[in-house]
This record gives structure tokens, C-alpha cells and sequence, in this order.
């Protein structure tokens, strides 16, 4: 038995060490995914909270207060139209038992005139507005705004008809496959291939098991946004059907579980999106980006929209200067007149040299050995999409070295020249 465990410890602690080191260093195994959209606020069923979901006036309302995302679901009438609907079936939204499939377009009835909002409960919706949208008409008034398409049925008439609207108005890159299902992702991926998609239930399950086994440093992930339940807004906004997750203790394990830091923070490195919702309430807010989330889903409340934006973007510089920014989410990052110097080298490539810089946050400051001898550094990270951008010089050990105290380098791959100069 002690001639097993002879070789199985360093082998066990060599496995561990490893996947500790490829988990905070993720670019050294796989290439960054490059999303051509960054979202802090997504509109919960296009922004139900202050207008009756999923109609056009819910989101214009929503785009005009600043929302970057509108999440909705999509079935198909019985006459083929792409109709923007929570529900298939419309008892709980119009009070009439029928199904979508089962009518055509002109036979939908209007949503009644107030609607409870799911996820506040007690509070309702109401709005000028009480008939329900057309994908292609969310697609044509708003052509620069992100849309999450959630698929709840394997139909795939349905799946083509969307991939065929996305393609027709250009929408492929800002445009998000979703659904809980496996079977009906593999569908849309089969589909259009094209769109980014996010985890199902079955893949989120295999990411944590990843995770925990050490495994997922090692595993490339097809997808690009993972989007969660919050788990202290269960029995408080709302009562889960599941009646296990209404157990105060599974809830407990549910958080302790899923909301880890070290996982978030690999998959933002990763270029992974992290969406948290239901977030209703401002310590909602506060608690989904202090795990690491990058945005955040609501039923769009404009005080809620501007405690959002507050809390990732905190800095602007002058328009007239120029500047560079993330390349990530667009946040600022530094002036022009601000560089020192631009050779410099990174972990990932050419990096620059600032004397200050703006929304960026610092780790812990540790000794480390660079290419020009020791120095205390504290790695430094975008506030906006929690990107690693570079590093901090605290402390320089060698006189000559002394200038780079108190000073910044970002990495040349996670910055982009804004304001239109070259």
C-alpha cells in the first residue's frame, strides 16, 4: 500500500498543480474567443418589467434606456410567422387556452391588458402595446442590438425559419442560440453553425463536473455565454416548480456550487460571457458581479439599468483625445499621451508601458521574476468585462528598473485604438 501511494501523491499533486496553472492561464491551451458584442444589462423577455414582455413597445422601451441585449423566445404560427412569445401555449398570457401553433397570425388574441411579472411576483406590467411581435420586426427596428433566441421545442421548421431571418437582415455574429435542451441545440447549431450559442442544462452540468475534476483547463467549449440563475433569488422572488430547489439547504448547495470565482474567471478568460439572472434588486446586481459575472439579466427597470451601468463603467476620457480602449467591451482604458513606452513584452505578445490608466482593477501584489530581473507586481484587470489586461509594477528590486514603479503595462492583444486615430 505505501509503494502505491509512493508514486500516487507526486502524480495526484503534479495533476493538480497543472490544472491549477492551465486554469488561471488559459490562453496558454486555447485561443480567446472573440464575440463581436459585449453586454452588461440583457432585457428579461425583452424587457418586462415596465411594459408587457416581448411586445414592440417593451423593447423599444428597453433599447431606449440603455439595455444592450433583448432576450426572448421564439414559435412558429400555424401559417408560419416567427412570433416572439414566452409560452406556447397563451392561458396565462391573453386567458385564452390555445396554442400558438394552432392559430394563425391573425388569430392571435391580444395579451391581457396587465401581466404578472414571473420572477416579482406581486408586481405587474401594463402598456399601450398588447399584441405580439414578430421576430422580423425586432430584427428590422433594431439591427444593432444583440438578441438571446431561446428554443423551447424541437420543431424544425421553427429553427429554420429563425436561422433564415438572421441571415436574410446579417445578424449572425450578434445573434445567441439558447435553449435548456441538448437535443434542440444540436438542432440549431446543425442548423446555422454560424451564431454563437450558449451552455444547455446537460453541458452546464458537464462544465461543473469539469471543473471540479480538474478537467476543464484541458477541454475546449464550443460555447460563448453561460447564463445562470442566481440561487438567492429562489423562494424569494419566486417559488421553483422543482420541488427539491425549495429546500433552503439545496438552494445553499446550488449557490456554493455554481458560483465560483475560479470557474468564472477561467471562462472570461476564455472569452466566455457569464450572464446571471434573475437580478431584480440592487444586491442582486452587487452579489452577481462580485462572483464574476459579466452581465446581468432583469425585466428592465431604468433605475436598474443605470445601477448596472454605474457599477461597470465608471470612467470616460475626453472624447478629443486619443485614447485607447478594451478590446473586449469598448471600456477605457488610457490616453495616448498617458504611454511611456511600447517595448514591452507580455505573457501573450507586445505590451505598452502607461503612466495611469482608467476602469481597471488590482489583484494582490506578488514577486515575480520578469525578463528584466524581480519585481513585486499585481496583475491588473479590465472592471467592465473582468478581463486580465496586464500587470502593475509595485515595486522595482534594481536601481535601474526604478521607473516603472506605480506604473502599467497592458498587453497589446487586449487593447484597441479608439476615437478614429491610427
Amino acid at each position: 500500500m505505501a509503494s502505491y501511494l509512493y508514486y500516487l501523491l507526486p502524480a495526484v499533486g503534479g495533476y493538480a498543480l497543472t490544472s491549477l496553472y492551465f486554469l488561471k492561464n488559459p490562453h496558454v491551451l486555447h485561443k480567446k474567443k472573440q464575440t463581436a458584442f459585449y453586454c452588461t444589462h440583457i432585457s428579461h423577455r425583452g424587457g418586462c418589467g415596465e411594459r408587457i414582455e416581448n411586445t414592440m413597445e417593451a423593447f423599444t422601451h428597453a433599447v431606449e434606456v440603455g439595455t444592450e441585449m433583448l432576450e426572448l423566445d421564439c414559435h412558429v404560427t400555424k401559417d408560419g410567422h416567427v412570433v416572439v412569445s414566452h409560452d406556447e401555449n397563451l392561458l396565462r398570457q391573453t386567458g385564452h387556452d390555445v396554442n400558438i401553433s394552432s392559430l394563425n397570425l391573425e388569430e392571435l388574441p391580444p395579451y391581457n391588458e396587465t401581466l404578472e411579472v414571473t420572477f416579482k411576483t406581486g408586481h405587474f406590467s401594463t402598456g399601450s402595446d398588447r399584441n405580439f411581435a414578430l421576430l422580423e420586426d425586432v430584427f428590422c427596428k433594431f439591427p444593432q442590438i444583440a438578441v438571446n433566441i431561446e428554443v423551447k421545442e424541437n420543431n424544425s421548421m421553427l429553427i429554420e425559419k429563425i436561422s433564415d431571418l438572421v441571415k436574410k437582415y446579417n445578424r449572425e455574429a450578434i445573434s445567441v442560440w439558447a435553449s435548456v435542451d441538448s437535443t434542440i441545440m444540436k438542432n440549431c447549431r446543425k442548423t446555422n453553425s454560424s451564431m454563437p450559442y450558449m451552455f444547455t442544462v446537460k453541458r452546464g452540468l458537464t462544465l461543473l463536473l469539469l471543473y471540479y475534476t480538474g478537467l476543464l483547463p484541458f477541454v475546449p467549449l464550443g460555447e460563448s455565454f453561460l447564463q445562470l440563475y442566481l440561487p438567492q433569488i429562489m423562494n424569494r422572488e419566486y417559488t421553483p416548480e422543482m420541488w427539491i430547489m425549495r429546500s433552503r439547504l439545496v438552494v445553499f448547495l446550488f449557490e456554493r456550487l455554481t458560483m465560483r470565482k475560479g470557474m468564472f474567471k477561467h471562462l472570461r478568460d476564455r472569452g466566455i460571457q457569464i450572464h446571471i439572472f434573475v437580478c431584480n434588486k440592487e444586491e442582486d446586481i452587487k452579489t452577481a458581479f462580485a462572483a464574476g459575472a459579466t452581465g446581468v439579466i432583469n425585466p428592465l427597470y431604468l433605475d436598474m439599468v443605470k445601477q448596472t451601468k454605474a457599477k461597470t463603467f465608471q470612467a470616460y476620457l475626453d472624447s478629443c483625445h486619443r485614447r485607447y480602449s478594451c478590446v473586449h467591451c469598448r471600456a477605457h482604458l488610457a490616453n495616448h499621451d498617458d504611454l511611456i513606452s511600447k517595448s514591452f513584452q507580455g505573457s501573450q505578445g507586445r505590451a505598452y508601458l502607461f503612466n495611469s490608466v482608467v476602469n481597471v482593477g488590482c489583484g494582490p501584489a506578488e514577486e515575480r521574476l520578469l525578463l528584466t530581473g524581480l519585481h513585486a507586481v499585481a496583475d491588473i484587470y479590465c472592471e467592465n468585462c473582468h478581463t486580465t489586461l496586464g500587470w502593475k509594477y509595485e515595486q522595482a528590486f534594481e536601481l535601474s528598473q526604478k521607473y516603472k514603479e506605480g506604473k502599467f503595462i497592458i498587453e497589446l492583444s487586449h487593447m484597441i485604438k479608439d476615437n478614429g486615430w491610427d
